[in-house]
């Protein structure tokens, strides 16, 4: 019997041999695989690979399991709904726009196309910022009302008054009276990093709390369209009724205000930006002091110096901000700052291009001696200059608003536009374009492949002069082009 069932024996013994070395074989396998998933270095093995950038991959966790459910729990109460109403006659009809702030105006259209005098519903969102209180949410949400209606978490509706707002940041400070226990939350104090993990939270289409996830996609964005400056750039999807709501970071601190979307459909396509917590903290401390906002101004019209510009300048680096021309009567124009002087430096430290210039100006108290560097026909002086108050305008009245364009009618004047062909650009007096001043010539459209599109002009800029000699209109820019070009030819 014995003899009989030795085979037996040995055969099990043998098969449990094989499925060991087959498991043995299949767990190196999977740690390759793995770690080829985590890099594309297949030699790279499973071991060198910390364990916590397993994590980030899938999100936090206390517990094992991926989500950000305790984060939202603790944050999520302080986030509300906003809506206000106002009346407001409009001629512009629903269209699209690339860029949209999306506390969205909920306007019913006449027909025809136009729209009569009527009662206009915003929807947006916002947060408390303390347990009395005290809330943020965007301009442009509640712009034109001295109240708002808030829907907390909980669903109950209070009477938010309007405290201050500030067009300029797009930032505004609410007040709820008659409680001091709301669930607030913080502004983080530090600056999130590209590739961070971001929470939004808002009143997506007014449908109340919604919750969204992704990354900071990018730092410190300056936009052309908006006047706010240093925005973050965030992946979480964000829609219409956002506005103002907040963006958080693992730590349930608030690291922005979501403000605006880059879409072409009017929905989310994974491009948001938010103002900084390091602006918001700045701005609410004066509306909540003063009702309103004080900036530094210099008084000059600047734009960035390129490689070209710093090589006709015999600069050494395309660096620092050129004065395109002081405002007459203004600050810099009264302490002898001129067209064509570089600015290189603030009260020493160096200035390293226009945007960095507007906002160390913005972020200093009206009245402030500041020393600027000044770099004029390659030699430097400095500048002593008194900042005034940047006068108090509203940008929102010249933005296009979600759900709404120009109508044919409200096109700009034609009245003295030309068809610079030879130069690839379509021009027309400053005067005859709203907003952009009465000096000069703007550039209206611009040939992509031809030459000043490559020295780094592009549609939106304004000419004021050409070798030194002052043009506002598409005639006399041609003429001095012109005569620039001879000139040269008579050089060489």
């Amino acid at each position: 019997m014995d003899h009989e069932t030795a085979p037996a024996k040995s055969r099990a013994s043998i098969t449990r041999i094989c499925t060991l070395v087959c498991v043995v074989v299949l767990v190196a396998a999977a740690g390759i695989f793995g770690a080829h998933l985590i890099s594309p270095n297949w030699r790279l093995s499973a071991q060198s690979v910390p364990l916590r950038s397993a994590a980030l991959l899938f999100g936090p966790s206390s517990r094992g399991a991926a989500g950000f459910a305790d984060i939202v729990d603790q944050v999520k109460p302080a986030v509300f709904g906003v809506q206000t109403k106002r009346s407001e006659a409009s001629d512009e009809q629903v269209g699209s726009n690339f860029f949209r702030h999306f506390g969205a105006p909920l306007t019913p259209q006449a027909p025809g196309g136009r729209h009569r005098p009527k009662t206009v519903m915003t929807q947006g969102s916002g947060f408390f910022i303390s347990a009395d209180g005290y809330a943020v949410t965007n301009n442009h949400v509640i712009e034109g009302s001295k109240t708002a209606e808030v829907q907390t978490d909980d669903q109950k509706t209070y009477t938010a008054k309007v405290v201050g707002s500030d067009p300029i940041s797009d930032l505004a400070l609410l007040k709820v009276d008659g409680r001091d226990d709301f669930t607030f939350v913080k502004l983080a104090d530090e600056m999130p990093r590209a590739g961070d993990w971001v929470l939004a939270i808002g009143n997506p289409f007014g449908l109340g709390g919604t919750v969204t996830a992704g990354i900071v996609s990018a730092r410190e964005r300056n936009i052309g369209a908006v006047t706010s400056d240093s925005l973050l750039q965030i992946d979480a999807p964000i829609n219409k009724g956002d506005s103002g709501g907040p963006t958080f970071d693992l730590d349930g601190k608030v690291v922005g205000v979501n403000m605006m979307i880059f879409s072409p459909s009017g929905g989310s396509i994974g491009i948001a930006f938010a103002i900084p917590a390091a602006t918001v903290r700045a701005v609410i401390s004066q509306l909540r002091d003063k009702g309103s906002v004080s900036r530094g101004w210099l008084g000059v019209q600047i734009q960035p110096v390129t490689a070209e510009i710093a090589d006709v300048l015999s600069l050494k680096q395309p660096q620092g901000a050129l004065v395109a021309e002081p405002v007459a009567d203004g600050p810099a124009a009264k302490a002898g700052v001129l067209s064509g002087d570089v600015i290189a430096s603030v009260d020493g430290k160096p200035v390293k291009d226009a945007a960095a210039l507007s906002k160390v100006i913005s972020g200093t108290a009206p009245g402030t001696s500041v020393k600027f560097g000044v770099i004029r026909e390659g030699k430097e002086q400095t500048i002593d200059v008194a900042l005034g108050e940047l006068p108090v305008a509203n940008p929102a009245a010249s933005q296009e608003q979600p759900g709404q364009e120009q109508h044919e009618s409200d096109e700009p004047e034609t009245m003295g536009r030309g068809d610079a062909s030879d130069l690839g650009l379509e021009l027309a007096p400053a005067g005859s374009i709203t907003g952009a001043g009465e000096q000069g010539v703007v550039v209206l459209d611009i040939n992509s492949a031809g030459l000043w599109a490559e020295r780094g002009f592009s549609s939106g800029d304004v000419i004021l002069e050409v070798s030194g000699k002052s043009v506002k209109t598409p005639e006399e820019l041609g003429s001095a082009v012109s005569e620039a070009r001879n000139a040269a030819g008579s050089r060489a």
